[in-house]
């Protein structure tokens, strides 16, 4: 299995006067799952300055007029600066047939989503749809994203040309399915591995690029499909594994009775060499704890998906016991989209919220502000690079309106804590809450 991200490579940027953002800010020291006391996880500086410099974050501290002389410097008063949301399970395909009406999740994909990726086929409807999807990320605060692309190449290279414009950190892949789809979305025998293969030397590494082997799921992937996949994988050093597991009963049965031999779900993937650091599953909301235990022996992660999952009426992820403390899994947040309703991560923590609630727990927004940032990093090994404001970190961040509605202008002057203040935004704030995005330094939104 690949051990390491290929080296980083510093976003290239044009000479410019040095310069700064100055506002309140927020990131994390540790999990705050994990940690004894979660409040203590979380820095915050009231009045920051946040020197960017080479696409990347020089320093960060308290702001004096002292430390900004000589900065180019934007304030952002009555707003809170934080690392780029992170997205770890999205299908930028699916953005056309978003909010489909009625059906759970294996309908679902017959009805709606397996018509829409035909479109796919025609590169040109790829750009365009890779073009409003990936600013519509940027415009809900969303920096980094590990996206599905359709079957065919020509979708991951025109998600990747734009994204490679916009010089935004993403993790893409062609889907791989040969069996148990129409026949205009099956690869043939051979031929999804072998694009795969020339796309990761196209892309993987290039710029703020990188791939990810995208099996769709088990039951639309042969067993030879998955070996290939793992082989595919192991060769190929710092790519990426993204798949679903677990989302709803009636797959789960369907998986039973096409691998009887696997002990469970996750036990498919695993023989076929697809478990381990940088391996991504979608969904597991019907994990077993063997099953989250292999995800914690192999470093495997998991996207949790509540708008999706709520939608669909697939179930309710399990967060409390993904993080057990004994054996904590990797666990990012994910849009899903068009499962999803919606690309705004701020909406997604409100719905993982309410998941939580249906446990019989409750998620606080520490946590949930970690997921979105540097447990997203996490879940995608990337921490070493975005999630976090410190230096050295690339200078991906969102900028957070805190009077962006009249309504969200008298709860967060009803709120007493950068806590309340944090879970005010998770439930009440939506895109017009998000002010500036900047990539590599660069405002790309706002």
């Amino acid at each position: 299995m690949a051990t390491r991200n290929p080296p980083a490579q510093a976003p290239q940027q044009q000479a410019r006067p040095a310069r700064a953002l100055r506002g309140a800010a927020i990131s994390f020291r540790a999990d705050p799952f994990l940690a004894e006391d979660p409040a203590a996880t979380l820095r915050h500086w009231p009045d920051a300055l946040i020197r960017l410099e080479g696409g990347r974050i020089a320093s960060i501290g308290d702001y004096s007029a002292e430390a900004a002389a000589g900065l180019a410097v934007t304030h952002y008063p009555d707003a809170l600066i934080c690392p780029g949301f992170i997205d770890t399970h999205v299908h930028y395909p699916q953005l056309p047939m978003v909010g489909a009406y009625g059906e759970g999740l294996l309908e679902w994909l017959e009805r709606y989503t397996f018509p829409a990726e035909m479109a796919f086929a025609d590169a040109a409807h790829a750009a365009r749809v890779a073009r409003v999807f990936l600013r519509a990320l940027l415009a809900a605060g969303t920096t980094t994203a590990a996206v599905y692309g359709t079957v065919h190449a020509a979708s991951a290279e025109a998600f990747f040309a734009e994204s490679a414009r916009l010089n935004t950190r993403m993790i893409a892949g062609k889907v791989l399915m040969d069996r148990n789809a129409p026949a205009a979305l099956l690869d043939p025998p051979g031929g999804g591995i072998d694009e795969s293969a020339a796309l990761i030397e196209r892309w993987h590494g290039r710029g703020r690029q990188l791939y990810a082997v995208t099996p769709r799921f088990a039951p639309t992937s042969s067993p030879a499909q998955l070996a290939a996949a793992g082989r595919l994988w192991r060769e190929h050093p710092g790519t990426y594994l993204q798949t679903h597991l677990s989302e709803s009963p009636p797959e789960l049965a369907w998986v039973r009775e096409l691998f009887p031999e696997a002990e469970d779900y996750l036990d498919v993937y695993h023989r076929a060499g697809l478990t381990g650091r940088r391996a991504v599953f979608g969904h597991g909301v019907h994990l077993s704890e063997a099953e989250f235990c292999r995800c914690h022996a192999t470093g495997s992660a998991l996207a949790h998906c509540p708008s999706s999952n709520l939608f669909l009426g697939s179930g309710a992820f399990r967060l409390p016991e993904a993080k057990r403390r004994d054996r904590p899994v990797r666990v990012g947040l994910g849009s899903d989209v068009g499962a999803g309703t919606s690309l705004s991560t701020l909406r997604t923590l409100g719905d993982a919220y309410k998941v939580s609630r249906l446990n019989g727990t409750r998620l606080s927004a520490v946590q949930a502000f970690w997921l979105a940032t540097r447990g997203g990093a996490e879940a995608l090994d990337l921490e070493d690079r975005i999630g976090s404001l410190e230096p050295g970190m690339e200078a991906d961040l969102v900028v957070l309106d805190l009077k962006a509605t009249p309504l969200l202008e008298m709860r967060m002057a009803a709120c007493g804590s950068l806590a309340e203040q944090l879970f005010a935004l998770m439930t009440l704030a939506d895109d017009r809450s998000i002010r500036a995005t900047y990539v590599a330094g660069e405002r790309l939104h706002g």
